[in-house]
């Protein structure tokens, strides 16, 4: 589990169930994450209300700062906060799997032909 994760709000107060949901479905990331990765990623969330009333928005963003220069960012609006949080983890994971992919070479996709046929 992630444990250096910065929870702000711009114009949107973040309260306790918040917290937990977004330290519980972002921190899960470092599954993905090559091991000497983990230990000192650090990951930080804005919550920016956009819209009063009616059409209430809120914008979450998220970085996470991989050691080695490499930071991810993924960006979303929507209504409801929980379901951005959502929808800023799948872009995260498709981005830590190419980053994965890229830092190490030896976990490249293979094609499945190339391993049945005989090089003369």
């Amino acid at each position: 589990m992630i444990e250096k994760i910065e929870i702000s709000g711009n114009g949107y107060k973040i309260d306790d169930s918040f917290r937990k949901y977004t330290t519980k479905r972002l921190g899960k990331l470092d599954r993905y994450l090559p091991r000497n990765a983990k230990k000192d990623v650090v990951f930080k969330v804005v919550v920016t209300e956009i819209g009063k009333g009616k059409n209430e928005k809120y914008s979450i963003s998220a970085a996470m700062e991989i050691p080695g220069g490499k930071v991810l960012a993924a960006k979303d609006e929507c209504s409801n906060v929980f379901t951005g949080v959502d929808l800023v983890e799948a872009k995260l994971t498709g981005q830590i799997r190419r980053y994965k992919l890229e830092s190490q070479p030896h976990r490249q996709k293979r094609n499945w032909r190339s391993l049945f046929i005989r090089r003369k």
